[in-house]
């Protein structure tokens, strides 16, 4: 498969799954529709969760100047968790979306919809994750674990966002960017400003890529009365994102400027080139953006990988002067 949206394949392949994904190729038959269900063969998502979690580990590593073996912990417990609770999220927007997805194209071929696993086996299939992800939390500092339960309530909201209001990517970023809030407190059994300002960045980050993403499905939401920024924001959709583009990049600097004031001017200004940085790429998509190409969108969608992950040389580098 390319990675624009076809009709499902016989051997029931998602329509926006990645080429050649391991869950096609590798996966038992039996486990397919379940592993499709936590967008296993669409593994963005769980970088998209992930990286707000690095993020917020490196700042808190940046304002205590301290690192150890538990963080290390920290980094791998998040990245098994942000894979478990992306699954888990998505296995319940696949329950709660079973008789909406059947009349997108992009998700008619997704499994509830598409006939391959029931509503009973998804529910069990999502528990079975949650459990998981909470056995991972429990290993976290009192403050990370209450904000790991407070989690599911973005959770839980966000597949209902697009019935009530044009802006479920906003409940998207609540959900998405809870990381950095999580990983700080792993780190420093506490909150304060900068891992709220981090938050409210991701937020915006969150705000531009998934507007991006939405804009494939604009003409079918609009026709099933489905609310997305997309929609809302129309043929202003590039300045909308330019702006959720500088909103990111200012909230960041300042998280940064924040976490790393009582470091070197050398520390402090190779952590800021970590927002520089990702600002060029954000502004590199914004280039790209065309809302009329759903190959590019999701092409586009999908850097944002690379995006999430781009700060990370600059923090480890300041850490270590």
């Amino acid at each position: 498969m390319t990675e624009d949206t076809q009709t499902p394949e016989p051997n029931g392949t998602v329509a926006d799954a990645v080429e050649d994904n391991w869950v096609d190729r590798y996966a038992p038959a039996f486990s397919r529709p379940y592993l499709r269900l936590s967008r296993a063969d669409r593994p963005i998502g769980t970088w998209l969760l992930y990286a707000p979690c690095l993020w917020g580990l490196a700042l808190a590593m940046l304002a205590t100047d301290s690192y150890g073996p538990s963080d290390a912990w920290i980094i791998i417990g998040c990245g098994i968790g942000a894979f478990l609770m992306r699954g888990a999220g998505c296995t319940w927007n696949d329950i709660s979306d079973r008789d909406i997805d059947g009349s997108v194209e992009r998700t008619r071929s997704r499994p509830i919809p598409a006939g391959q696993a029931t509503v009973r086996g998804a529910l069990v299939w999502m528990v079975v994750q949650a459990l998981l992800a909470f056995v991972i939390l429990i290993s976290f500092p009192t403050t990370a674990i209450i904000l790991g339960i407070l989690a599911l309530v973005p959770v839980a909201i966000y597949p209902f966002a697009k019935r009530f209001t044009w802006w479920p990517q906003l409940f998207l970023g609540l959900a998405f960017n809870w990381g950095a809030l999580l990983a700080w407190a792993a780190h420093t059994n506490s909150i304060g400003p900068v891992p709220i300002v981090l938050y409210c960045a991701g937020i915006a980050w969150t705000l531009f890529y998934d507007t991006i993403y939405a804009h494939q499905d604009a003409e079918d939401d609009a026709l099933i009365g489905v609310k997305s920024t997309a929609r809302l924001f129309g043929e202003n959709s590039s300045k909308w994102l330019r702006f959720f583009l500088t909103i990111t990049i200012v909230l960041f600097g300042l998280a940064v400027l924040l976490a790393a004031s009582e470091r070197s001017v050398l520390s402090l200004t190779i952590a800021i080139g970590g927002p520089w940085a990702l600002g060029w790429h954000l502004t590199w998509q914004l280039t790209r953006f065309n809302p009329d190409d759903n190959d590019g969108l999701l092409k586009t969608f999908r850097s944002n990988r690379d995006a999430g992950l781009i700060p990370l040389p600059f923090f480890a580098i300041a850490l270590l002067v």
